[in-house]
């Protein structure tokens, strides 16, 4: 029902990045879902995050820094298994590297207990969406869902690099899908077009473009917003931030016309750009959007 407070549900990994500093590598919650959820959150959206959480030292950062920004972590899962590790390298204008420790992890713990419901929104992708088991489980447990699905691909080539089996799951995920939200780069990647994916059976397609800005299509319309002049410290957490103004715009019943998508995509670059000028994946507050 409009005006209710509904709560969105974002369903995907949590790790730690070590972000690299002066020689030194520091914990910092990550993880695309995770970061979305953040991002919600900070909007005032009620979010719910499904994940997998260790027993261990991290999870417990984990688990704290996802309660101080206000995700709800009732639908979360607790396991004994280590929490997944990436160590993010950023140079000087280029975007970060990646270097992961996921095996065997309870960030990728994806099994019979991901709950029941229909939340109005579900937000999934990235690295869960892809990595076996668990993303088998994700799948079949997202096809029986009644909701409307926000699909993030956020393809990290250094983890798993077999196209062929990285667009046979794209193809899977976005024909469950709503909206895809990627960048150009993870288009150029998985080797679609865009009315390729409208076949799969989407309604709208996000590509975000880094500072060339953000666009949206229909199969009727197409929209493109420039990115917000901004000094960017890094980008982490940028496209995890416009992923969550879509949800927010699904969450508060906005049609996606082409008139509404143009003040969406608008506050999308904002909500990144401010994402850009701070270090780690650190998304504005409804009150820095206005």
């Amino acid at each position: 029902m409009k005006g209710a407070q509904l709560t969105a549900w974002v369903a995907g990994e949590v790790l730690i990045d070590m972000l690299k500093s002066n020689e030194e590598f520091h914990p910092l919650v990550g993880g695309g879902p995770a970061n979305t959820a953040k991002a919600l959150a900070s909007l005032g959206v009620a979010v719910s995050f499904i994940c997998g959480i260790s027993y261990d030292e991290f999870g417990s950062k984990i688990e704290s820094n996802l309660l101080s920004q206000g995700v709800d972590l009732k639908l979360i899962h607790r396991s004994t298994l280590p929490t997944a590790v990436a160590r993010v390298i950023l140079e000087d204008n280029s975007s970060p590297r990646y270097e992961f420790e996921l095996t065997g992890t309870a960030s990728f713990n994806f099994s019979d207990w991901l709950p029941r419901g229909n939340p109005p929104v579900l937000y999934i992708g990235s690295l869960a969406a892809i990595l076996e088991p668990g993303a088998s489980a994700l799948f079949k447990w997202a096809s029986r869902l009644d909701t409307r699905i926000v699909y993030d691909p956020n393809v990290r080539t250094n983890v798993f690099g077999e196209r062929k089996i990285y667009k046979e799951y794209f193809e899977k995920w976005a024909s469950l899908s709503y909206v895809v939200k990627l960048s150009d780069e993870d288009l150029e990647w998985i080797d679609f077009n865009i009315n390729e994916i409208f076949d799969l059976g989407v309604t709208l397609v996000v590509l975000t473009q880094g500072n060339l800005g953000i666009s949206a299509f229909s199969r009727k319309w197409q929209v493109h917003v420039p990115a917000e002049v901004v000094r960017v410290v890094d980008t982490i957490g940028a496209g995890d931030t416009v992923g969550a103004i879509l949800v927010e715009a699904l969450v508060n019943e906005i049609e996606l016309t082409e008139e509404s998508m143009r003040g969406v995509l608008k506050r999308a670059a904002r909500a990144a750009a401010i994402t850009c000028s701070k270090v780690g994946a650190q998304p504005p507050s409804k009150w820095e959007l206005t």
